[in-house]
């Protein structure tokens, strides 16, 4: 009789082991294939991000450089250094003042590069009008890679 008894018990047990439950050769080989694509693309995306941090900063720059031109069209100039981008945003108070300021801006702010570092304006610029940069990841002048500055002259048009 207690063998009887073994054996519905064993039944029992493989019968349950098979009724929706994963085996630990099926979890390790999901693993596994989970890993094995995150190695492949991981790196991808990674490499990515600084690209798209230059490709964002090159848009801004050329925002700020239409702003412009609609602030010149409207007032028969740019705004001075002193005056700086704020001026695309809000009338500045700083001579000279525009007198043909448009109501509500050029734009709705200044945002701060993809590094975090705000954007250095200047003008009259050395190489026109006004000149546009960011100082790239490290915030400094100069660099190379990702620390290379991105300047509004050098752009693609």
């Amino acid at each position: 009789m207690s063998s009887r008894l073994v054996r519905r018990s064993v039944n029992r047990l493989r019968s349950r082991s098979h009724d929706g439950g994963f085996t630990l050769i099926e979890i390790m080989v999901v693993i596994f294939i989970i890993a094995l694509l995150a190695a492949l693309v991981v790196p991808k995306i990674i490499g990515r991000t600084e690209e798209a941090k230059k490709t964002a900063a090159m848009t801004q720059i050329r925002e700020f450089e239409n702003a412009l031109s609609l602030y010149h069209l409207d007032n028969g100039s740019y705004p001075t250094t002193e005056q700086g981008l704020e001026a695309l945003v809000k009338k500045p108070t700083i001579p000279p003042e525009p007198n043909n300021y448009k109501a509500g801006g050029y734009i709705s702010k200044i945002p701060k590069d993809p590094w975090g570092h705000p954007y250095v304006y200047l003008s009259p610029g050395s190489h026109g009008e006004f000149d546009i940069m960011s100082y790239g990841a490290d915030g400094a002048r100069g660099g190379k890679g990702n620390n290379k500055d991105i300047v509004s002259w050098d752009l693609e048009k």
